[in-house]
């Protein structure tokens, strides 16, 4: 159990941080964009720490109170659920 929780972090969390990336790029090539909806999505489900990382790596949506606030807060949560997966 412990190792799919795991796998499952490390994926979820590669994801966050790329679909920031990707979601950067189409914007400067001002191209069809991923939803904010989707964003968020990713990050509800695990994925916070990668987006989090990636807002900050590609400077995206850094001007968005609702996204320096939400996705740290979101990390928060997702690292404590971790820790009481792996250590409960």
């Amino acid at each position: 159990m412990v190792e799919i929780v795991l796998i499952y972090g490390l994926i979820i969390n590669i994801i966050g941080m790329y679909v920031m990336y990707d979601d950067k790029q189409r914007a400067k090539r001002r191209a069809y964009r991923i939803s904010e909806k989707t964003l968020w999505i990713i990050s509800i489900i695990g994925g916070a720490v990668g987006a989090t990382i990636g807002m900050h790596r590609f400077r995206h949506k850094t001007q968005h109170l609702a996204f320096r606030i939400g996705f740290p807060l979101l990390s928060i949560i997702d690292i404590v659920i971790l820790f009481f997966i792996l250590f409960h």
